[in-house]
């Protein structure tokens, strides 16, 4: 066995990586959401904007 206390088994290094990977993945999707949701305003916005300057201009 080893005698270095600083020496973690396989399986705490295994969890901590799967932990790792599993925030990545959680964040990844809450970015491509936020992503998402903004791509969704500014085209509402862009909408909005063209259909008030057509009126206006038919005004």
């Amino acid at each position: 066995m080893h005698d270095n206390p600083d020496h973690h088994s396989t399986g705490r290094t295994r969890a901590a990586t799967n932990r790792l990977v599993q925030g990545i993945r959680k964040r990844r999707r809450a970015a491509i959401g936020l992503l998402l949701r903004g791509a969704c305003y500014g085209l509402g916005t862009g909408a909005v904007s063209v259909a008030t300057y057509w009126l206006q201009s038919r005004m």
